[in-house]
């Protein structure tokens, strides 16, 4: 079954008004809690017309192995192609993109798939399986100066095959139970082999592709923009013109969509930003709501004193009252559930019954906190004074989630300053360990744990473990679950993992988000998924005249 996404209701009587918009939002979040309804759309696809819609900020380079965030993510996407894809209507389903069919092995060690023919790049070149390797290769054993932020995602392979121009062979040393979905990662932008072959660092400032979109400028501080690439290889996509990004803060963006100059922000927006503008916009707009495969997470420098003390990691992790949280930031930010390492809600998430006995996470939080100033006189830790790194130009939820933090430590007499940086010199800092303690972003685009915990494995195997740490047992424990077949053997071993992490609290979850998107309700074809980063290619979209 599928139906309308909700439509933001008319101007009206103030009270009916209210009224109606409170409707408008609850209908959202029942809606999206059943599969494959969200977004979708009752007209046909028609053809034409140029997407404007809002980025909060720019890219720190253009490489898709090497990047996090959905500043990069949004105004890329379009450009790349990816083995596999997400069908974001019907989640977590999977579906091909470049592979026009696979096949997995008996014993889930042999991946084959067979690509479509006549891709093409943006300049002409003809794509064959050589370019999935060379990008494969790259991901799984990045050359030196370059990053690959999700490698330990991909430490199952062993070997990639090309035994003819249409056919890649990806073999693995053991079974892992969220293979296919890597192979959907958006973040797995093939490149073309020719190019990284003349310059492995050449996507991070260039862009070649064979997506359905061309590159046209990227206007720094202003926009991005993309036309549609006539030699697609899906017949009739895709349906729009092009696209264009501006480059605007969240609180732009509100006043942008009120008045039509952008059609949509895919990352979300806050409660009280959506009641404006429904307030503001009426039927012009489109809401859609849906638990979030994000969280903010606080992350300590294990490799710098006194954050090498687990002691001193976990009082600071302890000190924060995560449950009254999300009462003091739902309205004002997207920050609202209260989580483990796994999406709450989700098939592996920790019931709350097992969670509030873990460190960090109880409903007493006198009796937390008084635990935080024990273990801090434990390890001879007095007079201590913070510097938390955090996101500047990505306000919402950032900013609100630094500050609480600052005054949650202050309860048990931490004195903290807040260091806030640019997209690109904040993620630097986490990828250089150029911090003391930090808020971190923890997204991925699917719920499993072989993707979920990769940041919580040794550094050395991970690069987006920030925390620097090294913890083997964890390692152990990500590499048995992920060969689990029994679901319910899994499960334990990430249990294990979890309770493990968040005691060692080299990282540690702070808060969940909730999505909300909202966007012209003559913007079609886009779904609404737990992700911000799947469902980005625009090749399935339109605009309806």
């Amino acid at each position: 079954m599928k139906n309308e996404p909700t439509r933001a209701p008319a101007d009206g009587p103030a009270e009916r008004r209210w009224m109606r918009r409170r409707l408008a939002a609850t209908c959202c979040a029942v809606l999206l809690a059943l599969p494959g309804i969200a977004g979708a759309a009752s007209s046909s696809p028609q053809r034409g017309g140029t997407l404007p819609f809002a980025v909060d900020a720019e890219p720190p380079n253009y490489d898709c192995h090497a990047n996090f965030s959905f500043v990069l993510m949004h105004v890329v996407a379009p450009h790349y192609s990816t083995l596999l894809k997400f069908d974001t209507a019907n989640y977590p389903q999977v579906a091909g993109d470049l592979a026009d069919s696979w096949n997995v092995s008996p014993d889930r060690r042999t991946y084959t798939f067979k690509l479509h023919p006549n891709v093409l790049f943006h300049d002409g070149s003809k794509l064959t399986s050589a370019d999935v390797k060379a990008s494969y290769d790259r991901i799984v054993h990045p050359p030196e100066g370059v990053l690959s932020v999700r490698q330990a995602d991909y430490a199952a392979i062993t070997s990639i095959e090309t035994p003819d121009p249409l056919t890649v062979v990806f073999h693995l040393q053991w079974p892992d139970a969220a293979m296919l979905a890597n192979f959907a990662s958006p973040w797995n932008c093939i490149y073309s082999a020719a190019k990284l072959a003349e310059d492995p660092t050449f996507p991070k400032t260039h862009i070649l592709g064979t997506g359905p979109f061309v590159f046209v400028e990227h206007v720094k501080g202003d926009h991005w923009s993309g036309k549609r690439w006539d030699k697609y290889f899906q017949q009739g996509k895709p349906y729009l013109d092009g696209y264009r990004t501006e480059f605007i803060s969240e609180t732009a963006a509100v006043k942008a969509m009120e008045s039509g100059r952008i059609m949509a922000q895919f990352r979300s927006f806050t409660p009280s930003e959506r009641d404006e503008m429904v307030e503001m916009a009426g039927n012009r707009l489109e809401v859609r709501e849906g638990p979030w495969t994000s969280y903010v997470a606080l992350a300590f420098n294990t490799t710098q004193p006194p954050f090498n003390d687990a002691r001193v990691r976990r009082a600071l992790s302890l000190a924060i009252d995560r449950w009254g949280g999300t009462e003091a930031l739902a309205n004002t930010t997207f920050l609202k559930y209260v989580g483990g390492l796994m999406r709450p809600g989700s098939a592996m998430a920790t019931p709350e019954a097992e969670l509030v006995t873990m460190p960090g996470f109880s409903r007493d939080i006198a009796a937390s906190r008084a635990e935080a100033k024990r273990l801090l006189a434990e390890a001879g830790v007095t007079n201590l004074e913070v510097t938390l790194t955090n996101r500047k130009d990505v306000p919402v939820p950032y900013g609100p989630a630094g500050e609480f933090v600052l005054a949650q430590w202050r309860e048990i007499g931490v004195r903290g300053t807040h260091e806030l940086l640019s997209t690109k010199e904040w993620q630097a800092a986490l990828e250089k360990g150029k911090f003391a303690a930090a808020i971190d972003l923890a997204a991925d685009y699917f719920d499993d744990p072989t993707i979920n915990l990769a940041r919580y494995v040794s550094r050395d195997l991970s690069p987006s473990n920030h925390a620097g740490s090294t913890d083997r047992f964890l390692d152990a424990l990500y590499i048995g679950q992920a060969i689990s077949t029994d679901t319910r053997e899994r499960m334990k071993i990430v249990r294990d993992f979890e309770r493990h992490a968040v005691t060692e609290a080299s990282t540690v979850p702070l808060l969940w988000w909730n999505r909300l998107v909202v966007s012209s309700a003559k913007f079609k074809g886009w779904n609404i998924s737990p992700s911000q980063y799947i469902g980005q290619d625009l090749s399935d979209v339109w605009i309806e005249q």
